[in-house]
């Protein structure tokens, strides 16, 4: 019985290293709490834009070195490793920024003179006619939107 080909190992591993750098490195540059370079958050937005493509063609290249060679000579890592990009190729698909920044429904709010706030602390102000709003920048990093009604008006803060 002949082992799996080294090339083919070799391809799996390849799209299985593209489909995870695809999925990982957006993530990792655009967190909260976290400064971006102009250049890597230029990168990570370019990735999310071609992702699709680039993990669809993993997906089906994987498939396809996994199911190339006779059934004698599968082993269970390159079905593992095929069944990843797969997996990658499922993931790029979910906007995890829609789960993680989900927006903040029901803000609560406390007279100006009441607040406590660093004096480097950066706020979203929203006037309407005698009503305002500050929306401090660190407590909506995991949310980036609110909803919220101001002057009995429906508004959302955002940025």
């Amino acid at each position: 019985m002949r082992s799996f080909p080294r090339m083919a190992v070799l391809i799996l591993a390849a799209c299985l290293l593209g489909s995870f750098v695809c999925v990982a490195y957006p993530m990792y540059v655009i967190r909260p709490f976290r400064a971006q370079g102009p250049r890597e958050l230029a990168l990570a937005l370019e990735i999310i834009r071609v992702r699709p493509i680039i993990t669809v063609i993993s997906a089906l290249v994987s498939i396809a070195t996994v199911l190339w060679p006779s059934r004698s000579q599968l082993r269970k890592l390159p079905i593992v490793m095929a069944a990843l990009v797969c997996v990658f190729a499922v993931l790029a698909r979910v906007n995890v920024y829609e789960l993680m920044f989900h927006p903040l429904e029901h803000p609560a709010f406390a007279a100006a003179s009441e607040v406590k706030l660093d004096k480097d602390e950066k706020v979203i102000a929203v006037k309407l006619g005698s009503a305002a709003r500050a929306y401090p920048i660190r407590g909506m990093s995991y949310h980036h939107v609110i909803n919220d009604e101001l002057n009995h008006v429906p508004i959302v803060a955002t940025y």
